[in-house]
């Protein structure tokens, strides 16, 4: 449901794009906005308040391309995604360079990177997004990998969405529920002995049910020692309905902070055509809010876009496999935010 079986590799080019490009910069801490000479996306240096802007991302090189081919105007539009920073989703075979890579990133630019862990065994019940690792062991030494990719720099993890959800639905087979509770609780262990890494379980979103269904679950699963949960990942709930639903759940997890997902929710959720596919791939739908921790309530720590505006739901509605980047689509998402 969230990504594709290509953001290994996306991720391993971005990420030498993404250095490459930082190397040859000046100092990140310094006065104005920095700029591709290709794309001109901009990497804003130095505010701390913010999350790193990938300058090698698939919307910086859509805007590149339509510069290049004279389509001023769509380039602008966008703009309004590149120039945002987004969650950097870790693919399996590379875990500790992608994770290095774009942390040595964001830390030259004085920013903190935002990656996305989506790798568990029996990802997505078979579904769009199929695959994860092998098995517990193969799930650990990714894990792993991921940890000494990041060391001591400022990170903000969202593990593993829909993980949890699929237990709750029993869509997870019988065998392995047990094993999932406690690969994600090492993993939030596991993440939380880093020095400046924080870390989000992914808890669902404002329509998917009552959090009497999921609190548990999320407990189980160690959101007592993480730094909070994650709602609205990949889907379309608004800010306030998603504020509304974090804040009950946030009530019987003893309080624990949340952030949510505001990448595509500028509109709301779709409800037109079949209900169990409103989330694929809808149309009319609308960037957020840009990703910032000054937030509405003080028990939502940021609005992020763990979602890539522009990056397909799945094979549905006319879109590429899911996580391959859909420039109409991102095309359409931007116009419809003003």
């Amino acid at each position: 449901m969230y990504g594709g079986k290509e953001a290994g590799a996306r991720a391993s080019m971005a990420v030498m794009g993404a250095v490459l490009l930082l190397a040859g910069c000046s100092s990140a801490g310094g006065g104005g906005d920095e700029r591709d000479g290709a794309s001109g996306v901009t990497r804003q240096p130095g505010n701390p308040d913010q999350f790193w802007v990938n300058p090698a991302g698939s919307a910086a090189e859509q805007v590149a391309t339509y510069v290049k081919a004279g389509r001023k105007d769509d380039a602008e539009q966008i703009r309004k995604i590149a120039e945002r920073p987004t969650g950097e989703w870790i693919g399996p075979e590379n875990p500790e360079r992608e994770a290095r890579g774009f942390t040595q990133a964001a830390q030259r630019a004085d920013r903190a990177a935002v990656l996305v862990l989506y790798n568990i065994p029996h990802r997505d019940c078979g579904q769009f997004s199929q695959g994860g690792a092998a098995d517990g062991d193969t799930y650990r030494t990714w894990i792993d990998g991921v940890a000494r990719g990041i060391g001591d720099r400022p990170a903000t993890v969202v593990l593993e969405p829909d993980a949890i959800l699929h237990l709750v639905d029993r869509c997870t087979p019988a065998g392995l529920r047990e094993e999932r509770y406690f690969l994600l609780k090492e993993a939030v262990t596991k993440l939380k002995s880093l020095k400046n890494t924080k870390v989000y379980l992914d808890a669902g979103n404002a329509g998917w049910g009552h959090p009497d269904q999921i609190f548990q679950p999320l407990e189980r699963a160690g959101v007592d020692l993480a730094d909070g949960f994650a709602v609205n990942v990949s889907n379309f709930y608004s800010t306030r309905d998603s504020v509304a639903y974090g804040k009950r759940l946030s009530a019987k997890v003893g309080g624990k902070h949340f952030v949510i997902d505001t990448s595509r929710n500028g509109n709301g959720p779709y409800t037109g055509g079949k209900a169990d596919e409103n989330w694929c791939n809808p149309p009319g739908r609308a960037l957020g809010e840009s990703p910032t921790t000054k937030t509405a309530d003080p028990l939502v720590d940021a609005y992020l876009w763990v979602k890539r505006p522009g990056e397909s739901d799945g094979t549905c509605k006319g879109g590429p496999k899911a996580g391959d980047w859909w420039p109409e689509y991102a095309l359409e998402l931007a116009k419809a935010s003003g």
